[in-house]
């Protein structure tokens, strides 16, 4: 079992940079790690990903402006967004999917707020 905190949101203005961070309480070596959005009114969706073999997978919103990447010794999954744009509006989520039970874990979220 993993726990998954989320930290780093807040309010930026467009055109901005955030870094999210999403540390885990045990080794995150066998999970594919996920951050996902839900901003108000929408479903949640699929950001980026990143497999345990490093693989990287982006939402077509947010290519070439955002970047996932992991940290196995420190248990983090940071999350470089750049050129924020108001419709990132979100709060931005961590999850970790175990690559071979697919039994997975959710964080409680960071609020990100891009003003215009």
């Amino acid at each position: 079992q993993v726990q998954l905190v989320e930290s780093g949101g807040g309010l930026v203005q467009a055109g901005g940079s955030l870094r999210l961070f999403c540390a885990a309480s045990a080794s995150i070596f066998i999970y594919t790690m996920v951050w996902y959005r839900q901003a108000p009114g929408k479903q949640r969706e699929l950001v980026a990903t990143i497999t345990r073999d490093g693989d990287t997978n982006y939402a077509d919103s947010v290519k070439d402006r955002f970047t996932i990447s992991r940290d196995n010794a420190k248990t983090t999954v940071p999350l470089q967004m750049n050129s924020l744009k108001p419709e990132d509006t979100a709060v931005y989520y961590c999850n970790a999917q175990h690559s071979i039970t697919l039994r997975d874990y959710w964080g409680q979220g960071t609020q990100v707020t891009v003003s215009s």
